[in-house]
């Protein structure tokens, strides 16, 4: 599974907007093993462990001249997805509904944080060619310029998070050993 995603991300990955950048599986993974992983360390470990090997070769192939091992915008990154892993522990019961409503909420929540920290950070306002400002109107528009990312993402969330609840919902069905516990 962490290879798969590791892969997909990468095949998708380019240093410019493309329409599938930020259509991942890793926000549903990270929702799957928050809400099904009986041990929560590895609910934890195996979203961020697909993020940070795909990290380490997408920041080799287009950001970075070597190998880069972290990045000053991980924390803020890897912070949203363990929000988002505890969004899929908060889940009580695995409906329609409720898979819905935390992928798009998980969504949400990855970009602000992410983007806070871009902000934060100093990133550089694509459309100036210049740093964000540091007042609000810089952080509107560095919200605004990521509206893309987000939209990708939620339909990403709701496109793999609907496979892998859906399929292990089916799974548990056919075997129950496989049950919640």
């Amino acid at each position: 599974m962490i290879l798969g995603a590791a892969v997909f991300r990468l095949l998708q990955s380019s240093p410019t907007f493309s329409i599938l950048s930020n259509f991942t599986p890793i926000g549903a993974m990270a929702l799957f093993g928050g809400c099904y992983f009986a041990d929560r360390w590895r609910a934890f470990l195996v979203p961020m462990l697909v993020l940070w090997i795909s990290d380490i070769f997408i920041n080799r192939m287009y950001y970075y001249d070597t190998w880069t091992f972290f990045h000053s915008e991980m924390l803020w990154i890897y912070g949203s997805f363990a929000l988002i892993v505890m969004l899929g522990y908060f889940m009580k019961r695995v409906t329609i509904f409720s898979v819905i409503t935390t992928a798009i909420g998980a969504a949400f929540l990855h970009w602000l944080i992410a983007d806070l920290g871009v902000w934060i950070g100093g990133g550089i306002d694509i459309t100036t060619g210049l740093p964000f400002t540091k007042d609000l109107t810089g952080l509107i528009k560095c919200l605004y310029l990521a509206l893309p990312f987000l939209r990708n993402m939620a339909i990403g969330n709701l496109v793999f998070s609907g496979l892998l609840f859906g399929s292990f919902e089916w799974l548990q069905q056919k075997y129950p050993a496989l049950q919640k516990v």
